[in-house]
């Protein structure tokens, strides 16, 4: 977390409150909100897609420590519990050893009781994300925001940002029910047949951009509270490109006809509330193309948004 330079007493920013981890395990205490960077794009690059989003989780620090550890409408005061800063989760050689390297510090949280918050990368985030889940062999469900499904066939055996679901829904030994994945916002002209037909196939969750326009915080909900009757943890991915280009062109893939960021950001808030969620990420911000910081800075609304939520969060 960036440091305050204007610090005031009347004026707390997350800057002023986040705590940085010094190897201390006393400071993992259930309920905290713990950040992790993930600074990976080698999945983007594998999908032929623009790399930059490696840049994005300083971005999203530096936008995030800026913001307030209040906020007024629900009276929720950050400083309360103050999120813990894991700092990024280091290169390990290939993609998947660094995949691995996340997975094992999203399973120590969980562990804890704590509410891991990655900052990608690309959404080859996800599978490492979902490999704390497997680690833990806790059952799971995931709401992805996105345009498209990421069930991709892996490419001579490799896996990359467009197949992290279809790897958790064959993962070898903790398989995610195809049931249990959600897609929130998919786009028709992003979403090949074949991968339509898999995910179909599989019985997962697929809501079009049209069915969720104007509706998504009630169709979040909805996916919500079925996967909390299934005895299921939840974990929240959004992925930048679910949104309109017009208010987040700072992507891997621009949307030019995507989801309200506003009511993405909403969810978020809505996801920190709910005891279910067990974890959240926020992927696929490129801030090579962000030149005035548009992207990041809502990145870091999503952010800030899910802790006030989860400051909220009546204790289960």
């Amino acid at each position: 977390m960036v440091e305050n330079v204007f610090r005031r007493d009347d004026d707390p920013r997350l800057a002023d409150i986040t705590l940085l981890w010094r190897g201390d395990p006393s400071v993992l205490v259930p309920g905290r909100p713990v950040l992790v960077g993930f600074p990976q794009d080698e999945g983007v690059r594998r999908n032929g897609g623009r790399p930059g989003a490696a840049e994005a989780p300083a971005e999203i620090r530096r936008w995030l420590s800026h913001l307030t550890t209040w906020d007024g409408p629900s009276d929720s005061d950050l400083s309360l519990l103050p999120p813990l800063d894991l700092g990024n989760v280091r290169h390990a050689g290939t993609l998947e050893e660094s995949q691995q390297g996340l997975g094992e510090v999203v399973a120590a949280l969980l562990a804890h009781g704590t509410v891991p918050v990655v900052l990608g990368g690309g959404h080859e985030t996800a599978f490492g994300h979902y490999l704390g889940y497997a680690a833990q062999q806790r059952p799971i469900g995931i709401i992805n925001f996105d345009a498209h499904l990421d069930v991709r066939p892996l490419s001579s055996g490799r896996g990359n940002s467009g197949t992290p679901f279809r790897q958790a829904i064959e993962h070898a030994t903790h398989p995610l029910p195809g049931h249990r994945y959600v897609c929130l916002g998919a786009q028709p002209h992003s979403v090949a047949r074949a991968h339509l037909d898999y995910a179909r196939q599989q019985g997962c969750v697929v809501r079009w951009r049209q069915e969720c326009a104007g509706n998504l915080i009630r169709s979040f909900a909805k996916e919500l509270a079925r996967l909390e009757q299934e005895g299921c943890q939840v974990y929240v991915t959004v992925d930048a490109d679910a949104v309109d280009a017009s208010a987040v062109p700072g992507v891997s893939a621009p949307n030019p006809l995507g989801l309200s960021a506003e009511e993405v950001v909403a969810c978020a808030r809505l996801a920190g509330q709910s005891p279910v969620v067990a974890s959240f990420d926020m992927v696929e911000i490129n801030p090579r193309f962000d030149p005035a910081g548009h992207s990041t800075r809502w990145a870091a609304l999503v952010v800030w948004h899910f802790l006030v939520g989860l400051s909220g969060r009546p204790p289960r």
